[in-house]
């Protein structure tokens, strides 16, 4: 087993934070054994996959699973397995497509936004170029493909669905609002299309291919979108950190590029009656890092640490907390026990990340 691989792996216990007290039952323990040996499963099948003979393309697609990650979409995935056949081999292989869809995301979101970082290492465009890094993406989107395509015609179908919602997330991003369009709601149904899209679909997968209740698909799908769009509200709010080397951002790194997140979207709301806060949104939108030299760095980090502490902020975080408190309801059919215990801690970790 690569040693690498042991170290990149995260249990279940470790990533929900959960205490002895919480998972003391032998149901719980058993879910949770379950769980980690399906993710160093997938850990260990995701070396292999993102492998290639052509030495180009075995250095960049390995690059980012390289860099580590939480795996929060097989993890999902398998906590749903567990209300089915548990990790069966077609769990196994779905979670595989899933992180590497994941993965090859990240190689085009990263130079769509110009980030300079991802997951605290130099991002791939930086690295390898523009054109390697959109090439690397689309080379791994191909292998996520064969994947699914292997667990039959459904598989091949749900991940054409959400390929889809995700190109389509990124287009509406690019070109914004129309004029007749609420920026925010336009805005939340960016998240839930790149977002909460391939997270319902982590979700759903686990049911479909454990063999679980269909009852319980459609509940888990509106669970995982709404999942995403609160994990996504909490990275809008993480991206104004003051703490790049735990982000693994610099601060402020999607309004830098000229991504609107939340917080900026409802300044900008509220510059229309209040003066100081149409200021503020003047001095970020002037994008004075790339301006001015050091002087105008200094401003617009100045800027950002204001936009972190405005209201707008704690109304975003406040809002994060909302959608999970409806996802954990959608959760309502599912029966009790250790597996609807886990999602429920699931979510609260999900907006627990800012803190």
């Amino acid at each position: 087993m690569n040693p690498s691989a042991i170290r990149r792996a995260t249990s279940l216990s470790s990533h929900l934070g959960q205490t002895d007290r919480i998972f003391a039952s032998p149901k719980s323990k058993k879910l949770l054994a379950s769980v980690d040996d399906g993710l160093q499963l997938i850990e260990n099948a995701l070396e292999v996959e993102l492998s290639f003979t052509d030495s180009v393309a075995d250095a960049t697609s390995r690059y980012l699973l390289e860099a580590g990650g939480k795996r929060v979409r097989p993890m999902l995935l398998l906590l749903t397995a567990q209300l089915g056949e548990g990790n069966t081999p077609e769990v196994i292989q779905a979670a595989q497509a899933i992180e590497i869809t994941h993965l090859a995301s990240l190689y085009h979101d990263d130079v769509m936004d110009d980030a300079d970082r991802r997951r605290g290492v130099p991002s791939a465009h930086a690295v390898f170029g523009n054109s390697v890094a959109i090439l690397t993406g689309d080379l791994l989107f191909a292998r996520a493909s064969q994947l699914m395509a292997g667990l039959g015609e459904r598989a091949t179908q749900l991940q054409a669905d959400t390929f889809e919602r995700l190109v389509l997330g990124q287009l509406h991003e690019t070109v914004g609002p129309q004029d007749d369009e609420d920026a925010e709601a336009h805005y939340i149904q960016v998240l839930a299309d790149k977002t909460g899209s391939l997270i319902a679909l982590a979700a759903q997968a686990g049911l479909v291919f454990s063999s679980a209740p269909a009852e319980f698909e459609a509940p888990v799908v509106e669970y995982g979108e709404k999942i995403g769009v609160a994990f996504q509200l909490i990275d809008d709010v993480i991206d104004l950190s003051p703490q790049p080397e735990e982000t693994g951002k610099v601060p402020g790194t999607d309004l830098r590029a000229g991504v609107a997140t939340l917080p900026l979207i409802r300044l900008r709301a509220l510059a229309a009656t209040d003066e100081t806060a149409a200021a503020l949104v003047a001095r970020i939108e002037t994008d004075a890092a790339g301006a001015d030299g050091d002087a105008a760095s200094a401003d617009f980090d100045a800027a950002i640490a204001e936009l972190r502490v405005h209201d707008v902020t704690t109304r975003t975080l406040t809002e994060a907390h909302e959608w999970a408190r409806e996802a954990v309801e959608a959760l309502a059919p599912l029966p009790d026990g250790p597996v609807k215990q886990a999602l429920t801690r699931f979510a609260d970790t999900i907006v627990d990340r800012s803190k």
